[in-house]
């Protein structure tokens, strides 16, 4: 019976569930001693963890940090937006948990990894997901975009649109959330440059870098057509002014690094030439400085104008 209460709990259960399933708390010693569970969080058990290799699953490690936090634990920032599948973040391990007021002044001192919260969340700012209680879509957003630059928070914006985890009408609600917190008045020009067309965080950064060095791109996931007009790839972004025909594209790690990837990016480069485009690619580095960015574009739509 407690190994099917933990199949619904990301293979975590409490002390108190094991006590309704009949689990004795000498067993549960019994069992961590032999290392068949493992104690994640005060009163929180990862079941079968002899069956895992590596580390424990992060989901189990969120799910039992927030079980162990107390039943007003609500998941928040980085890992709200982790169980909502909104990316653009930076890689953050930390478990983010709020509880309200005289919930959260007895967990100061809590596990290692989970860092406590006190938002003031009303009751429709929360939802749950695969039964963990996370703010909502809006409100997660909302409280991202205060506490990043701006570039991340365009990011985060645009995966959230991307996605359809927001609707582009919901802006104007984390427009309202935001109001009157610290971080309002930097991060309000930044919901006008989301664009739910950037397919990941790295086109985001490629698109506000060139923006910013004044030649934004006039298209994004550009069709370009063969002289027969057959599709031959789809540009993540495009310069087509004066005369130019240039194609940017965000070479992320994961999508590009295998011998596969390789030969089919080769592939495309070539056909994109043929149909008479110059091809740019970028890759995560390359963003990190302002000025490399608009200077490549710049370079291909001479290069581009003169062929």
């Amino acid at each position: 019976m407690i190994r099917m209460v933990a199949l619904g709990q990301s293979g975590v259960v409490t002390t108190a569930q094991c006590r309704e399933a009949g689990v004795t708390e000498g067993q549960v010693r019994t069992l961590c001693r032999d290392r068949c569970w493992l104690r994640l969080n005060e009163g929180v058990y990862l079941v079968d963890a002899d069956m895992i290799e590596g580390d424990p699953p992060r989901p189990a490690l969120i799910r039992a940090a927030l079980f162990s936090a107390g039943s007003h634990a609500v998941a928040v920032l980085g890992t709200a937006a982790e169980l909502l599948g909104i990316h653009g973040l930076r890689r953050d391990d930390a478990i983010h948990i709020s509880l309200p007021g005289s919930h959260a002044r007895p967990r100061r001192c809590t596990e290692p990894g989970v860092r406590m919260h006190q938002l003031v969340l009303q009751s429709d700012d929360t939802t749950t997901v695969d039964g963990i209680a996370v703010t909502t879509p809006a409100r997660t957003v909302a409280d991202l975009i205060l506490r990043t630059d701006r570039l991340t928070a365009v990011c985060v914006l645009d995966s959230s649109l991307n996605r359809r985890i927001l609707i582009p009408e919901e802006l104007d609600l984390v427009k309202c959330l935001i109001v009157g917190r610290r971080g309002a008045v930097r991060a309000r020009p930044w919901l006008a440059e989301a664009d739910e067309r950037a397919e990941s965080p790295l086109e985001t950064r490629v698109r506000l870098r060139a923006a910013d060095g004044g030649v934004a791109p006039d298209e994004l996931q550009f069709r370009v057509r063969s002289a027969a007009g057959n599709i031959v790839a789809i540009g993540d972004l495009a310069w087509l002014r004066a005369r130019a025909r240039v194609i940017g594209e965000a070479d992320g790690v994961d999508a590009h690094d295998t011998p596969t990837a390789v030969f089919r990016d080769r592939k495309r480069q070539n056909e994109i030439i043929a149909a008479g485009f110059v091809p740019l690619r970028f890759t995560w580095p390359d963003t990190m400085e302002p000025d490399y960015v608009p200077y490549m574009i710049r370079s291909a739509i001479a290069q581009s104008a003169a062929a």
